[in-house]
């Protein structure tokens, strides 16, 4: 796995297991949503400052995005576009 794919799939597990939509990610980056969507897809080549603005925004250190997905890790789940889901 390269590394814009490995970043791509990081970033996309802690923002589902953070229960985070893409847009309210966008929002706390200072992006827009489709470079989020892009990331994700492993389309847009981040700078670092960026990567950056991702961790703080889901509250993670940056090393986070360039963990090695071990063989067995299912693909992130998708999570409903939208506002963040309400608390149970």
């Amino acid at each position: 796995m390269d590394t814009r794919k490995r970043i791509a799939w990081n970033l996309r597990r802690l923002r589902t297991s953070a229960s985070v939509t893409q847009e309210i990610l966008a929002v706390d980056a200072h992006v827009d949503r489709t470079v989020i969507s892009d990331l994700e897809r492993g389309r847009h080549n981040a700078s670092v400052d960026l990567l950056d603005r991702l961790a703080q925004a889901l509250q993670f250190d940056i090393s986070e995005l360039f963990v090695v997905p071990a063989n067995t890790d299912d693909e992130p789940p998708p999570i409903k576009p939208g506002r963040k889901p309400k608390a149970r």
